[in-house]
């Protein structure tokens, strides 16, 4: 079986949420922070990287 790899979005805020999509099918809303350093965080449900759209060159 092959799973499709994690979703990637950028994003232009640090703070941001992650709901999985699709509506009800998705996973509760959760609030992430993008630290500054790191310059993107993945969702701790469905393991989407967020990235700050000034480090999407960097990563």
């Amino acid at each position: 079986m092959i799973t499709d790899p994690p979703e990637t979005e950028i994003v232009d805020k640090y703070r941001v949420f992650c709901d999985g999509g699709d509506g009800a099918l998705g996973h509760p809303r959760v609030w992430l922070q993008i630290a500054q350093e790191k310059g993107w965080v993945e969702c701790p449900y469905c393991d989407k990287k967020i990235i700050h759209k000034s480090y999407q060159q960097k990563i």
